[in-house]
């Protein structure tokens, strides 16, 4: 992972922040992913309850100064036209629905190109990489998408694989993010290495966010090789990854897609070569293992929120399945982070 971070007389141009940065927001962008983002930005400068941009200054920009609504439906005001790119030291990007975002904004793909040319870093949160790869910006470079999104990245765009198999990627120029809390860890990324490391952690202690993740972290919850090819066997994961928490039988999943469950038997086996419900249980594993190696929380919590009975049920599978209890498992995890967890500090 190569950085390219803006030179220090550009930082210094907007009232003394350390890091300036301008947003453009999509048509029904994620509030969500904007919200996190700029919060980091706010809180770097807390003082007393008399959060401002101070160490940080930001601006919501656009083509013109019409309100931009978000995908939950509150607008959000923009500040500035798009104007000269130049003001500031990094282009936000916040993306939203793919049918907005399929359109296509001439005025803001110009305004991207000539930031580009400018030298400008562009950042693409959630579904914004799509916007960067739609002006022509993402060649070359690899970029972090949602596995949620991974295969319609496929299917709209050529010439870019998508990495969603971690939190954030930054490529020299390029950061995108897979969104929602993760864009509060790019967030954090760039304030440690504009503002300061103490300034980073304040803010996600402050939002109750344990720690600053690196890049490499795992997207959470990701399904079992999203890359499947399999359009029904896609369809078939994502119910399940809505359903880690209270497991429901094949045969539901079946009555929901409308299909018969040995058909998904089938695909499922000509795909993975096992069984929809020996998946099912890796993916929850999968999620505890997660939740082991990144939260505090306990085993017998980790247990409910995966769909098992208890830690019990729990322990007897995850040590089925890699050879150790969950409690052996954050053990041994705890030990091999700690270098890494002291690199991002």
């Amino acid at each position: 992972m190569s950085d390219t971070f803006p030179s220090n007389s550009r930082r210094s141009a907007r009232q003394g922040a350390s890091l300036s940065v301008g947003f453009v927001l999509v048509k029904r962008f994620t509030l969500c992913a904007f919200a996190n983002f700029v919060d980091v930005l706010r809180l770097a400068a807390d003082e007393g309850d008399r959060s401002r941009p101070i160490l940080c200054n930001w601006s919501v920009i656009s083509p013109d100064m019409t309100a931009i609504p978000s995908s939950c439906g509150v607008s959000i005001q923009p500040q500035e036209r798009l104007g000269d790119p130049r003001r500031f030291d990094y282009i936000v990007v916040v993306g939203g629905l793919l049918a907005d975002i399929c359109e296509g904004e001439p005025r803001v793909d110009a305004f991207l190109r000539l930031a580009a040319a400018a030298g400008i870093p562009l950042v693409g949160l959630c579904t914004g990489p799509f916007v960067l790869h739609r002006a022509g910006l993402m060649h070359g470079y690899r970029c972090c998408v949602s596995w949620f999104h991974h295969n319609d990245f496929l299917e709209a765009f050529d010439g870019l694989t998508p990495v969603s198999d971690q939190i954030f990627v930054v490529d020299r120029d390029r950061l995108t993010c897979s969104g929602g809390a993760s864009t509060a860890h790019l967030a954090a990324y760039l304030v440690e290495r504009h503002v300061g490391r103490a300034q980073a952690m304040k803010s996600l202690h402050i939002m109750m966010i344990n720690g600053a993740a690196v890049g490499e972290t795992p997207q959470p919850g990701m399904p079992l090789d999203q890359g499947a090819g399999d359009p029904l066997v896609r369809r078939v994961l994502l119910i399940m990854q809505l359903y880690l928490d209270a497991p429901i039988t094949i045969s539901r999943i079946a009555r929901m897609v409308g299909l018969d469950k040995r058909r998904i038997e089938r695909r499922f086996r000509a795909a993975f070569g096992r069984p929809p419900l020996e998946v099912y249980t890796e993916m929850r594993l999968g999620q505890a293992r997660y939740l082991l190696e990144h939260t505090q929380r306990s085993v017998t919590a980790i247990a409910a929120e995966c769909g098992f009975c208890d830690s019990s049920h729990l322990s007897r599978a995850f040590r089925h399945k890699y050879g150790m209890t969950p409690a052996r498992h954050r053990a041994a995890n705890a030990v091999g982070q700690a270098p890494a967890t002291a690199a991002v500090a």
